[in-house]
């Protein structure tokens, strides 16, 4: 293996966090803020990018930052190496409600694409490198963005998704239809297309958007229930003053009930 060999276990229910086991000089790279914890013998060091260049020069560690800067991340990466004697842990934690995806990267083909939010934490040597969607429809209407983010290598890789996660492996040619904030990632060998829902009650009316996502297999994808985008327009939602109640002419007097009415 070219990366780092990690052990891993991911504690919790809604919100979880997953704790990486490190032997001797090994290294585990987290997302800026996705720190929770670690055993003392663990060295923390800002780095360039995701730590797969640390080797080469100065451009080639420019060039690994300056990829994630493009998918909307920050420019920098925390390394996390264990530097004492004997096994060490550190733990990282998800951003919000919903659950931790381990990623066998060796065993999915070496390549999987994901939302450019979704990365968590890796065993160093995994590329974070970007994905541009080829056809126009998708790059344009994918409601999660052009760019998409790239994981690559043979170590172990996390993931994290809003909700509950639906796993789903695509048989040769299979078609499925996701609505495109729900998507978290899928393996290289699912082709990733953009639909246009059709249809002027739909357009207008639905409620649901006028794209959804199209994806054909074969291959696995990962599908969340709760997409943070959702999650935050629901908050802003009922975080108004005037709030807009669904479904009851009465939710005025029922917000003064029940004690939100403010």
């Amino acid at each position: 293996m070219s990366n780092h060999e990690i052990d891993y276990r991911i504690f919790g229910e809604e919100m979880q966090y997953v704790e990486v086991e490190l032997d001797p000089n090994e290294t585990a790279v987290a997302e800026p803020g996705a720190f929770m914890m670690m055993d003392d013998g663990i060295q923390m060091q800002t780095i360039f990018g995701d730590g797969s260049q640390q080797t080469g020069g100065f451009l080639g560690k420019l060039f690994s930052a300056g990829k994630r800067l493009l998918t909307g991340e920050n420019l920098f990466m925390t390394a996390f190496t264990n530097v004492g004697h004997g096994k060490k842990q550190v733990s990282f934690a998800s951003p919000y409600p919903g659950k931790i995806i381990a990623l066998d990267l060796l065993r999915l083909g070496g390549r999987v694409i994901c939302q450019k939010d979704a990365f968590l934490c890796a065993a160093k040597g995994v590329s974070i490198g970007i994905e541009f969607q080829r056809r126009l429809g998708t790059g344009l209407f994918g409601g999660e963005g052009f760019i998409m983010q790239k994981l690559e290598g043979d170590g172990m890789a996390f993931m994290h998704a809003g909700g509950h996660v639906i796993e789903k492996q695509l048989q040769p040619g299979e078609l499925l239809k996701i609505d495109t904030g729900c998507l978290v990632g899928f393996t290289h060998g699912v082709d990733y297309n953009i639909e246009f829902i059709g249809g002027i009650r739909n357009t207008f009316f639905g409620g649901e958007g006028v794209f959804f996502a199209t994806l054909r297999g074969e291959g696995k994808v990962w599908i969340q229930t709760l997409p943070i985008s959702r999650l935050a327009s629901r908050i802003i939602q009922y975080g108004t003053y005037n709030r807009k109640e669904e479904g009851s002419i009465l939710g005025g007097l029922g917000n003064l009930l029940d004690g939100d009415g403010r």
